[in-house]
């Protein structure tokens, strides 16, 4: 086990090496990690492998590979929507005296990337960095709904946690939520996640016209009433849209997108 440490250790070094330089020797590398030359060479061909270094055929020197830029760029990617999203995230807690997220789609889950909270709330609960179940959140039902039908089906495939008394485990009746999703842009949740939690979230586009997020509106049950949903949930697809047009979204024609 400590063998692999070192070696991950190692790898990690050459990364930074080369990070620091254009272009290495193996012998230059091995001697700077202070390792034999056939060590150094084992490593570099490794990391060449996953394309995290390649090799200079002109000066058989080793350089930073294109795909560290690739895994670079899904975390470029979400800094750029968090920055982008902030101002609107704040405008729409102050209109809606509610805590606000921003989620993305990780593996098969939610995560939480940003939170606002209006100027009036105390917060006792953080979102940002928590995973969460697709069919029984707001901006859950966003990602899922707008996801490839292949996709889609194989999640619902699978059978649905019950979290409360309100959650919905029925596939049947989760599929014609996620069509009206689909129909009017915005999601909603009873008390499904957590007694007392409503909430409800509509989608972001990314230029490509692909959901890449969903922002959400959430609150306590005697505020975030059935009555509210619909005036909340227009707010937040509004809120949305504007987010879609500062990340390069551009509304096909004779679709009015929102300011």
């Amino acid at each position: 086990m400590r063998n692999k440490v070192q070696s991950l250790d190692r790898a990690l070094d050459i990364l930074k090496l080369l990070g620091s330089e254009p272009e290495m020797r193996v012998t230059d590398l091995a001697r700077r990690l202070e390792v034999h030359k056939s060590t150094a060479f084992r490593l570099l061909s490794t990391l060449q492998e996953h394309g995290l270094v390649e090799q200079n055929p002109a000066t058989e020197k080793y350089r930073l590979g294109y795909g560290l830029v690739r895994l670079a760029s899904s975390v470029v990617g979400e800094i750029d929507l968090a920055r982008a999203s902030r101002p609107v995230l704040e405008e729409l807690a102050t209109r809606t005296s509610e805590t606000v997220n921003l989620a993305i789609l990780q593996g098969d889950q939610v995560i939480n990337i940003d939170q606002i909270a209006a100027p009036n709330l105390v917060v006792n609960v953080n979102w940002v960095g928590k995973q969460t179940p697709l069919h029984c959140t707001s901006n859950g039902k966003v990602l899922l709904a707008f996801l490839p039908v292949v996709e889609c089906n194989r999640l619902l495939g699978r059978p649905l946690p019950r979290f409360t008394a309100r959650t919905i485990t029925d596939v049947r009746t989760l599929e014609r939520q996620l069509s009206r999703v689909r129909e009017e842009g915005w999601a909603f949740t009873l008390e499904e996640l957590e007694v007392g939690l409503n909430a409800v979230a509509a989608p972001v586009r990314g230029s490509d016209g692909q959901v890449s997020a969903a922002v959400s509106v959430a609150g306590p049950s005697y505020r975030v009433t059935p009555q509210r949903l619909t005036e909340l949930g227009e707010m937040t697809k509004e809120a949305a849209e504007a987010i879609s047009q500062r990340m390069g979204y551009i509304a096909p024609a004779g679709e009015t997108p929102r300011p």
